[in-house]
């Protein structure tokens, strides 16, 4: 039975047994005079058990109190709880139909049941919809929809204290609803955290693959420039002093020793030449190091000194805008290597451009790119360490990078 009911049942109670004895008491008290004043006499007493008991107190209904408690619940509750505070609803109110829905980028979802409402304005208009309680958040000027509490009460009316009652369960639902707004937005801020840190890793472990990638290229130019050239030069020397000492020994007449410088001039010439060589060889592995003219001016115009040099027609065109040294370097890098690749003397074509976010040098390829790009793989991995790529296309090699080599970092 409603509390309620056994409420108003139990006032009854004390009024009639208040009456009685207060009927009784007059008769043998007051005689004559006792049915006229026994009913003041019993309601006096009744008024005052009601009184001491507290039935004659007036209380909020039970609804209330399970509102205040479904506050208290939803604060350390999850989405689930949410079809909870449509039963608390239901039963307070003793409505017919009563829902949470759920605002959404799409509209309105029902918690209890499979149903949908486009917009707060449709969801006014439905029959089964007799209260509705908006849920926001935010302060008057910016809030926000975050739910809708309705009742369908169909012949009955939506009682003040019905209505006291959604108030507290709106006031559950917006403290719900809020904290599941805010778990969201933590676990995605430390999702999106969790991927910076592999990204950052990642990053490490490619540019650390890079700086060995580029390590061992110097290396092999080192040995390549300086092996067979120092020891060309070093045979000449000895040549030389081979030469001279011959023409010194006490034997050695006037023509002995004229034939010796002579033959001595001609090796320390030819070990001048070779030094000269080494000499060139250096500075060209400087410029590849450290090009001052792509540092100072940009990488049309150290490719352009680089294709000067080369022993094969190259035509140049496009241009870029200054970029990032790390960006610049490494389509420069990339850019050399291919054209030191590409095999025979046929004329190349030698192609700058930006397409959106991404900047790339094209080289021609005669033949089949495909060998070509395979001998490039170290290169290839310096630019994938970088963020690029070395492609193969229909008319030979692209390599391309991003414009902005900087991750980009959500600040919320």
């Amino acid at each position: 039975m409603p509390a309620g009911v056994v409420r108003a049942l139990s006032a009854a109670a004390v009024v009639g047994v208040c009456l009685l004895l207060a009927v009784v008491a007059g008769d043998l008290l007051l005689g004559p005079a006792g049915p006229v004043l026994a009913p003041f006499a019993g309601a006096g007493l009744a008024a005052a058990v009601l009184a001491a008991t507290g039935l004659g107190t007036a209380r909020r209904t039970d609804g209330a109190g399970a509102g205040r408690s479904a506050v208290l619940a939803a604060a350390t509750g999850d989405a689930d709880s949410l079809p909870a505070l449509a039963g608390v609803l239901r039963e307070g109110t003793h409505a017919e139909h009563a829902e949470v829905w759920l605002a959404g980028p799409d509209g309105l979802t029902a918690q209890t049941a499979d149903d949908r409402a486009p917009s707060l304005a449709a969801l006014l208009t439905r029959p089964d919809v007799d209260h509705a309680h908006p849920v926001l958040d935010g302060d008057s000027r910016s809030a926000e929809l975050r739910a809708v509490l309705t009742l369908g009460k169909p012949g009955r009316a939506v009682s003040a204290t019905d209505r006291a009652l959604v108030a507290d369960v709106a006031e559950a639902t917006g403290l719900l609803v809020r904290g599941l707004a805010r778990g969201e937005r933590l676990r995605a801020r430390v999702a999106r955290s969790a991927e910076l840190a592999r990204e950052t890793e990642e990053s490490r472990r490619r540019l650390g693959r890079a700086r060995e990638i580029e390590r061992r290229r110097l290396v092999g130019e080192l040995s390549g420039a300086t092996t067979d050239r120092l020891a060309a030069v070093r045979r000449a020397v000895e040549d030389a002093v081979e030469v001279v000492d011959e023409g010194l020994e006490p034997d050695s007449d006037d023509d002995d020793r004229a034939e010796a410088a002579d033959l001595a001039r001609h090796h320390l010439y030819s070990a001048r030449q070779r030094l000269e060589e080494l000499l060139d060889r250096f500075r060209v592995i400087a410029r590849g190091v450290h090009p001052a003219v792509l540092r100072d001016q940009g990488l049309r115009a150290a490719l352009e000194e680089v294709v000067a040099d080369l022993p094969r027609p190259v035509h140049l065109s496009g241009r870029l805008p200054r970029l990032p040294w790390e960006v610049e370097s490494g389509l420069y890098y990339a850019a050399v290597a291919t054209l030191s690749a590409v095999p025979g003397d046929a004329p190349l074509e030698l192609v700058l451009a930006r397409v959106g976010d991404r900047a790339s040098v094209a080289v021609t390829v005669p033949d089949d790119p495909g060998p070509v790009l395979a001998s490039l793989g170290e290169d290839a991995d310096r630019l994938a360490a970088l963020g690029g790529a070395l492609d193969a296309e229909a008319e030979g090699l692209r390599a391309w990078l991003p414009v902005e080599l900087s991750p980009v970092v959500e600040s919320r």
